[in-house]
């Protein structure tokens, strides 16, 4: 809410994507459970983590885990708020998916953007660059099957780049409802001197890529941060530090702040900016943005990729659209959700979130828009 701080309902540490308010960690438990966390800081030690992880089995998981990806490494590129339960289990019948098996996409992107509408919402995926992942994909993703790796291919094909190298997009979607307002869902990777300059391709074009779906950012009246890793709060502020969407409220869990540790680039670029100017919206669990008898918008969290990392659910009735940040970052976690992403700070609550969010939205025949897949939307069903 703009002009400060606000919470909303308790949280407790379940991480349940069905239980709304109630399916945050927060508070007290989240410094004692993850404010511990040490910070990977250089490629080459993730990459030498990663393969005595892939050597001995047992070494991933007792891996330190970083805020942030990897730093240092080379990236090739294309360049009113409350408590609130999301519905992820009832039937949708109603419509037709394109079978998961590398047909062409329901939705095509044209210059970088692409639209799925639920009812009366419309969502837009926008493109904020492609690049090479600075770890391998065996690496990224340790233990993975054979047979993972081949559905994930035929799902998202343009992941697998030259040797075992991970393509990978970096995208945002905006939401827009009835009237013509927007909820931004992540800012993206940034300019060039954004702190994910030292791995990801910057400069992003998210700027563009709003101006061309006809979004001005005085429409974005609400930004989600699904959580504060460098590519997703990148163009959040101006280079002088003022707000880059100036009528929106910025939503974070209070999970995802006080995970963060003192001197976090997050808390520099983007909390602190956002806290002087009173844009900061702080939320402890499931929370509605908007909606009334056409369909809801609404908040659900879903940590382990981070302790406060939180998903969008745009239900429009017929259709329901999953905007489901990084709890999945790769089709081989669709493929086999028990898959692990190297850089989940919590592996067991990820892989437990991941199940139990694709299940859910597999029952109500959802529709998830992802963030780093090469296609913005996959139908589920």
């Amino acid at each position: 809410m703009p002009g400060g701080e606000a919470a909303g309902g308790a949280g407790d540490p379940t991480g349940d994507v069905t239980r709304g308010a109630e399916g945050s960690r927060g508070g007290a438990a989240a410094v004692g459970v993850w404010g511990r966390r040490r910070m990977l800081r250089g490629v080459g030690a993730v990459a030498a983590g990663a393969a005595a992880a892939s050597a001995t089995g047992a070494a991933a998981a007792a891996a330190p885990r970083s805020r942030r990806v990897p730093a240092d490494g080379p990236a090739a590129g294309s360049g009113a708020s409350g408590p609130a339960s999301s519905d992820l289990a009832s039937s949708d019948p109603g419509w037709s998916r394109p079978e998961a098996s590398g047909a062409a996409p329901a939705w095509p992107e044209v210059a970088g953007v692409a639209v799925c509408r639920a009812g009366r919402f419309e969502v837009v995926a926008l493109l904020d660059a492609h690049g090479t992942f600075p770890l391998s994909r065996t690496d990224a993703f340790p233990g993975a099957s054979a047979g993972a790796w081949a559905d994930a291919r035929r799902v998202d094909p343009r992941a697998f780049g030259p040797g075992d190298a991970w393509e990978l997009d970096f995208r945002c979607f905006a939401v827009r409802r009835p009237g013509g307002r927007v909820v931004l869902v992540d800012s993206g990777i940034g300019p060039a001197g954004s702190p994910a300059a030292s791995w990801a391709p910057v400069p992003g074009l998210l700027p563009g890529r709003l101006a061309a779906a006809g979004i001005a950012p005085g429409d974005v009246d609400a930004v989600v941060l699904s959580h504060l890793h460098e590519d997703h709060y990148g163009w959040s502020v101006t280079p002088d530090g003022r707000p880059a969407f100036p009528r929106a409220r910025y939503v974070v869990q209070a999970a995802e702040l006080a995970a963060l540790a003192p001197g976090d680039a997050a808390v520099r670029h983007a909390v602190d900016p956002l806290r002087a100017a009173g844009r900061l919206h702080v939320v402890d669990g499931g929370t509605r943005l908007a909606g009334g008898r056409g369909g809801a918008v609404t908040l659900v969290p879903t940590p382990g990729h981070t302790p406060g990392h939180q998903s969008v659910v745009v239900d429009g009735g017929r259709r329901q659209i999953v905007i489901a940040g990084d709890v999945l970052v790769h089709a081989v976690q669709l493929a086999d959700p028990a898959v692990r992403y190297f850089f989940e700070e919590d592996p067991g609550l990820a892989r437990r979130t991941r199940r139990l969010l694709l299940e859910r939205a597999r029952e109500r025949g959802a529709v998830l828009a992802t963030a780093h897949l090469n296609r913005p939307f996959v139908p589920l069903g």
